[in-house]
């Protein structure tokens, strides 16, 4: 996968990305992370990115001439491959784990990060995707691009050193994950549940399947009216409602 991103602020998003698994996915060429200072592309002699909105109103807003030379740059580049070109902006579309699944089928991934006020509303017509991290907004779209890209990047074969985590995390599978444990067994009188260790893999899934709707019932309850519960969850989740 090829991922680019457009900023006006290089180091937030290099330097971060350069650790850890995604930097480890980059050494390993099952990654390309282009980083693009769309500062540079500006056609102003003084290099503006900015500048009052028509019809007045408050802060500046981004020009669409630097946005779409930049993109047209890297078009220029990879017009052989298919990709989603993504504004992030708290107007946007929330992010989830299944658009980080969506993204992660991709050849190639475009993020533009904004700045200030927003953005120039032509600069809408440049993409494919318009996303928010959530319900609030930054100061720039740099810590929501990398959010993104670090869902989606550990989603990709072969970037986790095991494939199964992913598929088990908590939104994964459309619950929380189930509580973990490991040694020691027994620590300040905090002991690890008995069926964790008693070597049957059939009552430890049972186990491990009851806690994550456990965990999903208390905590996100809103999470089980979007997916379709079998016999046997149903069964369990009776059994949580009385235990609770």
């Amino acid at each position: 996968m090829r991922i680019d991103v457009l900023t006006l602020f290089p180091k937030m998003i290099e330097e971060p990305l350069g650790e850890s698994i995604i930097g480890k996915a980059v050494e390993k060429e099952l990654l390309e992370i282009n980083v693009h200072d769309f500062r540079q592309y500006s056609d102003n002699k003084h290099k503006q990115v900015d500048d009052y909105p028509y019809g007045g109103g408050a802060g500046m807003l981004l020009k669409v001439q630097p946005i779409y030379d930049n993109l047209k740059a890297i078009e220029a580049e990879t017009s052989n491959q298919s990709k989603r070109v993504i504004l992030l902006d708290p107007a946007g579309k929330p992010f989830n784990q299944k658009m980080a699944e969506e993204f992660s089928q991709e050849e190639q991934l475009v993020f533009i990060c904004g700045h200030y006020e927003g953005y120039d509303e032509r600069i809408r017509s440049l993409v494919t995707d318009e996303v928010s991290l959530g319900d609030y907004v930054l100061t720039g779209g740099e810590l929501g691009a990398m959010v993104m890209i670090d869902a989606t990047v550990r989603l990709l074969p072969d970037v986790l050193g095991n494939q199964t985590s992913a598929k088990t995390d908590s939104h994964s599978t459309g619950l929380l994950e189930h509580p973990h444990y490991t040694r020691p067994a027994e620590f300040e009188g905090m002991g690890v549940p008995e069926v964790l260790m008693n070597g049957n893999h059939r009552l430890i899934e049972e186990w491990q399947l009851k806690e994550s709707l456990r965990r999903t019932y208390l905590r996100r309850p809103d999470m089980l009216e979007k997916i379709e519960l079998t016999q046997e969850m149903q069964k369990l989740l009776i059994e949580i409602k009385n235990e609770e």
